[in-house]
Parts: structure tokens; sequence; C-alpha cells
């Protein structure tokens, strides 16, 4: 399947000429290789999604509240260390804050930059789970078209991200997204202790808020680069990023507005 992949970067010149098979450095990492892989680790999910409620409809929930406690805050750990890497690299290399190639030298700094573009692919990958474990609790109201179209499109988008272009742009979305899940992580992580935390969860609002900030962020850098003038960073990814963050913004804003903004109103 990289030979489809590959043939695409060609006949649309989507990424420089030595990059069409994908970044050689990064090439025998986990999944990199193996875009096959990834496609059916996508596909079980849906089947998941599909068929997981339908599994557990006469079967009693599964009480996971000590797992959760440790899968949260395990991803607290991992989003918070992509994030520092992020930022670190950005502010080693003077990351511009308009436009910023990737750099694909086999250098400390560049296999820095690639080796945290691999982890936030893989994180995308872990946080399959949170599905998982809301189907298995039989919560499935979790279960909305927003959260399965973020979660499976933004594997793939990361999988490519991760082979093709590991770092640069990335890095102010990716570095931004895992800031949000650090909290976000953080808060799901608290809500498994049980009831006595509760009272300390009324932020659960600005989190949502929050994300909504970071797709309006997403969307400006994306437009600014456009104006920016020549910059060594495919165009045509800004270009995409910005059509995804904005599905993502309207779903989001739609989710606050029935969550929040109609509660709001039932109140008065």
């Amino acid at each position: 399947m990289e030979a489809i992949v590959a043939a695409v970067n060609i006949r649309f010149n989507l990424t420089p000429s030595n990059i069409v098979n994908g970044d050689p450095r990064v090439s025998e990492w986990f999944l990199m290789n193996n875009l096959a892989s990834v496609l059916t680790i996508i596909l079980l999910y849906l089947l998941m999604v599909k068929h997981g409620p339908a599994f557990m409809e006469k079967r009693p929930p599964f009480q996971l509240s000590q797992l959760l406690v440790v899968y949260n805050f395990a991803l607290v750990i991992l989003s918070a260390y992509i994030f520092f890497e992020m930022f670190a690299v950005g502010v080693i290399r003077g990351y511009n804050l308009f436009c910023q190639p990737v750099n694909y030298e086999n250098t400390a700094i560049g296999l820095r930059e690639a080796s945290v573009s691999w982890w936030y692919f893989i994180s995308k990958i872990v946080e399959l789970l949170d599905t998982a474990f809301f189907i298995l609790r039989k919560k499935n109201g979790q279960v909305t078209f927003l959260h399965v179209y973020h979660h499976s499109t933004m594997t793939v988008l990361c999988w490519y991200a991760a082979k093709y272009v590991p770092g640069g742009e990335k890095f102010y979305n990716g570095g931004f997204n895992s800031l949000i899940h650090v909290f976000m992580y953080t808060y799901y992580g608290l809500a498994a202790m049980g009831p006595q935390v509760q009272k300390y969860l009324w932020w659960k609002r600005y989190l949502t808020e929050f994300q909504l900030v970071q797709f309006l962020g997403v969307n400006a850098r994306s437009i600014f680069s456009f104006f920016s003038g020549p910059c060594e960073y495919p165009t045509w990814i800004n270009v995409v990023a910005l059509l995804y963050s904005s599905s993502l913004l309207l779903l989001f804003l739609n989710f606050y507005l029935k969550t929040y903004k109609s509660k709001a109103s039932k109140s008065n």
C-alpha cells in the first residue's frame, strides 16, 4: 500500500522528490512502513463501534475504575512528554511563527523531531481505547459521530505526517493538541476515581472551549501560511489541516451549544 501512496505523492508532487517513499530515518520504526496494519486497526475499530454495543447489550457493564485511572494518567504523562518535546524542538530550532519546514537531516535534533512525531502518531492509536472503554462500560452515548470521526481520521493523518513530514508546521497543531490532552486525560483520570472527586470537576466545560480555541488557532495558522511567502512545508497539508480543523470546529461547536447552552437556557 505504501507503493500506492508513493505513486500519489509523485503524481501530485506532494512531497520532496527524495521523500516520496517516506522519510528514510523512520522507515524501520513500528508501523511506519505498514499502512495496511494501520488501516486494519482502523477497520477493527469501526467494527467494534458498530457491533460492540450489541455484544454488550445483554451483559453487565464492566467496572474498570482502577484500570481507567492508570490508563488516563498514563496518557497524561505521554501527552505531557509529546508537548514538551515539540515545544523544546521548536525553541531549539527557532521555529518561524508563520512557516516552518521539516528538518530531514540525520542529526540529533532532526531525529528528535522525527521521534516525537512518531510518538504523537502512537498516542493516537492508544487513544482508540477510549472508545473500547466506553462500550465495555455501556456508555454508548459517548460514542458519537464526532468521537468516532475524530479518533479514526486522526490516526491515519498522523501516520502520514510521521512518515512523510515528521515535524515543522505540524508541531504547532500537535503541540497544542497534546497540551489539551494533558488537561483532558487529567479530567478523565480524576473522574474515574469516583464521586468523591466530582466537586473538583467543575471545569469540564472549559476543556471544550479550549478545544474550540485550538481549532481556531489551527485555522488561523493555516490561513496565515498562505500569505507568508515561499515555504518548503507542503502547502497542500496546510489546506487539508484547514479543512479538517474546520470540520472539527463545527462538530465541537455543535456539541458545545447542545451540551452547555441548552442546559443554561433550561435552567433559566
